[in-house]
């Protein structure tokens, strides 16, 4: 698995694991980019999810100590 750290239009951070590698992801970005005038990462989410069943959103929070 890979990880990866995104900010969409509305400058929203979201973390999330893919098994493509970076090279495919950009590639699937591009592809979204014809039909998408904004990036939303959910909507991002949504569109890899087609392509790689294992795409996921990762909640991360903040441990203190």
């Amino acid at each position: 698995m890979y990880y990866y750290r995104i900010f969409d239009d509305k400058e929203e951070l979201n973390f999330f694991k893919s098994s493509l590698e970076y090279a495919d992801i950009a590639g699937l970005l591009k592809e979204y980019e014809k039909t998408h005038a904004e990036y939303i990462n959910k909507d991002f989410l949504k569109f890899l999810k087609e392509k790689d069943k294992d795409a996921d959103i990762i909640e991360v929070t903040n441990i203190y100590y």
